[in-house]
């Protein structure tokens, strides 16, 4: 009892990342933008945060300093793949690994690697965090119950706004909504810097309140099983958070078994979460499940036409 209770406590830390850079892929690809840059822009947030922790000692901070970081180096895949036309897919493995090396320069440079920080306090959910069995999962730091939040914002944006429903138009038909006077580039721009902001913050969450340190290409692939999460969840925010939780619960068990005595080879605990996402996505190309959730002109360039 006490396994499950302490895997239960601890499945909303290993989740939250994964659910944070869900959302900001799907944000960015409801513009019709494919965004396979989510490892490297956790790498800047993680970066970032730790950096701006260590420099202003406030984990709020911290955070907004990861977003912001985040969104700056976006600008730059934008311009890839907004101006210059490059292909969307080459774009984001690039933005990868220059922010592999970039995060890596800068934290070596500024002496930020495995210096820790005190990230956040628990807080309890009374009566519910007195529940028998699953009441640690409601001791939580603040940014975990905030995620709900941030989920439920983000789907009221996307589907009862106007500049939601502008963003989606442009992500399914461009051509339609340039000739309806929906700035379609500057809808693109808005969607990568605002979801790559929410991936920055899923970074952080692992360097300032997870891990509570820094080091070098720490994310360890989270970013690519978000990109798997995403095609799963069929670009449903709320399948996207319902994944997420199924991820962590998955993470966060296998260092609960190695603790309780079970003997788990090294290159197996490092194996199981790839390997899962790998059953995933055979499973959803197997299933045939419906594409029409699918955003229709995802990684598709805008060549806006010339009007007679």
């Amino acid at each position: 009892m006490d396994l499950i209770s302490s895997w239960l406590g601890n499945t909303p830390e290993f989740a939250v990342p994964f659910a944070l850079a869900a959302l900001g892929l799907i944000i960015t690809e409801k513009s019709g933008v494919l965004a396979l840059g989510a490892e490297g822009l956790m790498l800047v947030g993680a970066v970032c945060g730790i950096g701006a922790y260590l420099t202003f000692e406030q984990t709020a901070v911290a955070l907004v300093m990861a977003m912001v970081a985040a969104g700056v180096v976006s600008l730059l895949f934008a311009l890839m793949v907004l101006v210059m036309r490059i292909n969307q897919v080459i774009s984001g493995l690039v933005l990868v690994f220059f922010c592999q090396g970039l995060t890596t320069l800068t934290g070596t440079l500024m002496g930020w690697t495995n210096q820790p920080v005190p990230g956040l306090e628990a807080i309890a959910l009374w009566p519910l965090s007195e529940l028998p069995y699953v009441g640690r999962f409601f001791i939580q730091n603040v940014v975990v119950y905030l995620v709900p939040v941030i989920f439920l914002i983000s789907v009221w944006a996307l589907n009862r706004t106007t500049s939601g429903l502008r963003m989606r138009a442009v992500g399914e038909n461009p051509q339609a909504a340039d000739a309806a006077g929906i700035p379609v580039l500057g809808y693109r721009l808005a969607a990568i810097v605002i979801g790559s902001a929410l991936i920055g913050l899923a970074g952080a969450f692992i360097a300032v309140l997870s891990t509570k340190l820094w080091i070098s290409n720490m994310t360890a692939g989270r970013g690519w099983i978000a990109v798997a999460l995403v095609i799963f969840a069929r670009w449903s925010p709320w399948k996207a958070l319902a994944g997420a939780i199924l991820f962590g619960c998955i993470e966060a068990l296998i260092p609960q078994l190695a603790a309780s005595g079970i003997k788990l080879p090294q290159y197996f605990v490092f194996m199981a979460p790839y390997a899962i996402t790998l059953g995933v996505m055979i499973w959803v190309a197997i299933s045939k499940r419906d594409s029409s959730s699918q955003p229709g002109a995802l990684g598709t360039p805008f060549i806006r036409e010339e009007r007679t």
